[in-house]
């Protein structure tokens, strides 16, 4: 399974998005709420013309106008959100960012994994790492410090010690069937590739949920997820092709 690439932007994900923002462009593309709900919250925050224009990039990827090969999946999100409002605006707004932007996912994936013992992490380690995938070079820097501020406002981690330690808080269990297997399928679409199912549980890139279903059962049952045997009976699950 080949990660699709056509028109997937390199970084991209290059503004800091507060979770109510998030959560007005969700609301707009739901029809549960107006652009000019969402350009309030925007003119509130008195953001330059550039600053502007960047941020709705992020929030059209986002919910507001998804890539095309996104768009089903986008839609699918929208539906979990219209079906339960009360569900975590969080995990939807990670799963579509972690899809639609591979960069925000390298450094949900690397909070994940360096705060994985202790439930705290240098940030400078982050940067570190990501400068070695992306190039030692300040947008690097500055676009990692976005993520990880966005990250914050969505509820994963709260950044201590003027921002040089990143501390894991509270996850946030997810239990709707639906949610649960979209986030899998979120999942999927980051790594590019095949994922045995007991792997599932604990993707680094998802460090902020528990997701609160049987997921070899739930992945066997999802029209999205195609489920097959790998070495030594055990399974692994992958996107199913269209």
């Amino acid at each position: 399974m080949n990660r699709m690439k056509s028109s997937a932007p390199r970084i991209g994900f290059d503004r800091f998005i507060p979770l109510e923002w998030a959560e007005a462009a969700l609301r707009v593309r739901a029809d549960l709420g107006t652009l000019d709900d969402l350009n309030a919250l925007l003119d509130a925050a008195e953001l330059g013309v550039a600053a502007r224009k960047k941020t709705r990039t992020v929030l059209n990827r986002l919910w507001l106008a998804p890539r095309p090969e996104l768009a089903d999946f986008a839609e699918r999100g929208v539906a979990i959100f219209k079906a339960d409002p009360s569900i975590s605006i969080s995990a939807l707004t990670w799963g579509m960012a972690i899809a639609t932007y591979p960069f925000f996912g390298k450094v949900a994936e690397l909070v994940g994994r360096v705060s994985a013992l202790q439930g705290d992490c240098a940030s400078a380690e982050v940067h570190r790492r990501m400068s070695e995938t992306y190039g030692e070079r300040e947008g690097t820097y500055r676009m990692t410090n976005m993520v990880l501020q966005s990250q914050a406002s969505w509820g994963a981690i709260q950044r201590i010690e003027n921002g040089k330690r990143l501390l894991r808080l509270k996850p946030i269990v997810v239990s709707d069937v639906q949610a649960v297997a979209w986030l899998v399928e979120a999942v999927l679409r980051y790594v590019g590739k095949a994922v045995v199912v007991p792997a599932l549980s604990s993707q680094a890139v998802l460090y902020p949920f528990v997701l609160d279903q049987p997921l070899g059962y739930l992945v066997s049952k999802s029209s999205n997820l195609e489920v097959g045997l790998a070495g030594a009976g055990s399974q692994f699950v992958c996107l199913r092709q269209r």
